[in-house]
């Protein structure tokens, strides 16, 4: 009878792995055992998506990890010889998961929900290009800014607005008419 596996063989990482690979760890299984993603039956998909997250919430803790370090090494001091010991064991799991950060292909439903953005992405371009051209608008129009008079090539005459020559309303005039 084998052992069950322990919280890091569960999530694929090394007992020395820091919080972000162990949040890394953590993501890219869940999303492979998440009930709604897997292609396992449901109550096995969702012991086995439970168990990964109490794996998670154990390691993520640095007091509740030390104290399963200690319970973990206690264990393999009491499983093993001291030849086996000495030989690292390889983290390269049988069950297909391979490292964290291996790509994985698309699911259905990601598949899915790309083709639902493609699709309102388009709705909404038409929709926005029909209501214009319903309107009457024109669907290229000219910037404001660019027009013949200042493509010229006469040099465009500018006026400060400190100038005390400047054409415009004097702003020493109150704009409110007097009360008679």
């Amino acid at each position: 009878m084998s052992t069950p596996p322990s919280h890091y063989e569960r999530l694929g990482i090394r007992p020395e792995a820091d919080g972000r690979t162990l949040h890394q760890a953590f993501r890219s299984r869940s999303k492979a055992l998440h009930p709604d993603t897997t292609s396992l039956p449901a109550a096995e998909a969702a012991r086995q998506f439970r168990l990964l997250r109490e794996a998670y919430e154990q390691l993520q803790d640095p007091n509740r990890r030390a104290a399963y370090d200690a319970t973990l090494a206690q264990q393999c001091l009491q499983q093993k010889p001291a030849a086996e010991l000495a030989q690292p064991t390889p983290l390269a799991s049988s069950d297909g998961w391979g490292r964290v950060g291996e790509r994985r292909p698309l699911s259905g439903g990601e598949w899915w929900a790309l083709l639902l953005l493609l699709l309102a992405l388009i709705f909404c371009l038409l929709l926005g290009i029909g209501g214009a051209w319903a309107r009457g608008l024109e669907l290229q129009v000219q910037p404001s800014w660019l027009v013949a008079d200042q493509t010229s090539g006469q040099p465009l005459i500018k006026v400060r607005s400190d100038d005390p020559t400047a054409a415009g309303p004097d702003t020493t005039e109150s704009p409110f008419t007097p009360l008679t």
